[in-house]
């Protein structure tokens, strides 16, 4: 086990999967302030729970004192990352990078500190750089002739970014193959600007991590590391993340703060345990407290989970009005005025939407498809009645109270309110 702080937690909680060098990286721990960083690019406008692991990590290491480095991918978005991708990337507009540069900064503020405009700050705080600020200064032939030469053919196709694209017959373009290169430089940038000696990521990015290593050894004569997660599975085998809704996004605008709890609260008996790890702030010792509660006792850990993990990302009211929503809905059968709301125009409710459509528009499915296959299976509800018919017509006449509550099994609801 690691003597660093850091590195003991992170080992503790299940973040690691691969290191460059522990024994050395532990040693830079004890010997001061380490500066690491992940790299996101901007492919949408947020970021999902598929992302929170290494966004979690980015904390631990702010938490024990050393300075998380959130690197924007304003460059590299333009190329696109072929790591367990088996397409090409849609290609994105600048104005459509820079939209998406600003929502994502929107995710980090609820999990890092960092420093005031204009002030200096702490070291441990977070800095946010671009790399398009290096990348678009780059002229093409000094690069080939002073980065490239560090790069064989050879050894990128043995990587599993090139090497699993490559063995499903799926074209991987020259722009795609140049992205281990830029992120290589990216990590020589990083450590001659702001000192930066760790890049971690998810374990698809080893190949990419090395690469980078190495070329800041060979061109630098320095010793900087590199630190991978294990991918994140749920206990059935499903991609963390995915819900037949669709991604679980971080920010509110696309996914509701009660959402988010519920993702939580829904979480398999098996993956409690290790999801309070790596997901939440709470003490060791508690966790495994927690871990050790059988039969329905279960479901208070649960709880635990998905008011600790909301609370990280929207805040302890909202965390807190989430589960007392919860509460209300399903422990006293009430329907609670805060559960998350659709809006139709008046006059369509007046007319007439069928059930099926009026379920997928309000989140409760992902398509028509879905819809019509969850009312088939009995597991759709107007106003706590079953619906059997997909093509019920949902109308005004079904308001109460002013809405009409729809809800997808027992813990997915909506309230419909004509606009």
């Amino acid at each position: 086990m690691p003597e660093s702080d850091f590195l003991r937690e992170a080992h503790q909680r299940g973040f690691v999967f691969q290191c460059t060098d522990a024994e050395a990286l532990d040693a830079a721990f004890l010997a001061g302030g380490v500066s690491g960083y992940i790299g996101f690019d901007c492919t949408a406008d947020s970021l999902h729970v598929g992302s929170l692991v290494q966004i979690m990590l980015l904390r631990l290491l702010q938490r024990h004192g050393h300075r998380p480095v959130v690197l924007m991918g304003g460059g590299t978005t333009r190329i696109g990352d072929p790591s367990g991708k088996d397409e090409a990337r849609q290609m994105l507009s600048d104005d459509q990078i820079a939209a998406n540069m600003a929502g994502i900064r929107r995710v980090f503020d609820p999990f890092l500190t960092f420093a005031a405009p204009g002030r200096e700050g702490a070291p441990s705080d977070a800095i946010l750089p671009n790399n398009a600020d290096w990348l678009d200064a780059l002229g093409y032939i000094p690069l080939l002739r002073e980065v490239g030469r560090h790069f064989t053919i050879n050894r990128m196709l043995t990587f599993d970014s090139v090497r699993l694209r490559l063995d499903r017959e799926q074209p991987l373009s020259f722009l795609e193959f140049n992205y281990m290169i830029l992120q290589s430089y990216d990590f020589r940038e990083l450590y001659r600007r702001h000192g930066v000696v760790l890049q971690m990521g998810g374990s698809d990015q080893w190949g990419n991590i090395v690469s980078g290593v190495e070329l800041v050894r060979r061109t630098e004569a320095a010793q900087v590391f590199g630190l991978t997660t294990p991918l994140i599975t749920t206990a059935s085998g499903a991609k963390m993340g995915k819900t037949a809704q669709g991604a679980v996004w971080l920010t509110a605008d696309r996914v509701s703060p009660y959402d988010y709890w519920q993702f939580w609260r829904n979480t398999e008996d098996a993956d409690v345990a290790r999801f309070l790890r790596l997901f939440t702030d709470l003490d060791l010792g508690e966790i495994d407290r927690l871990a050790a509660l059988g039969g329905a006792e279960i479901n208070e850990a649960k709880k635990v989970l998905a008011t600790e993990a909301t609370a990280l990302a929207h805040g302890r009211e909202a965390a807190h009005a989430a589960a007392e929503t919860a509460r209300l809905a399903f422990e006293q059968g009430e329907a609670a005025a805060s559960l998350p709301t659709h809006a139709v125009a008046a006059a369509a409710l007046a007319e007439g939407i069928p059930a099926f459509r009026l379920f997928a528009e309000a989140g409760l499915a992902a398509s028509n498809g879905e819809a019509r296959r969850l009312i088939r299976g009995g597991g759709a509800r107007v106003n706590d009645a079953p619906v059997t018919d997909e093509g019920l017509m949902i109308s005004a006449a079904d308001l109460l109270n002013g809405a009409i509550k729809l809800s997808a099994g027992r813990k997915q609801h909506r309230l419909v309110r004509p606009e």
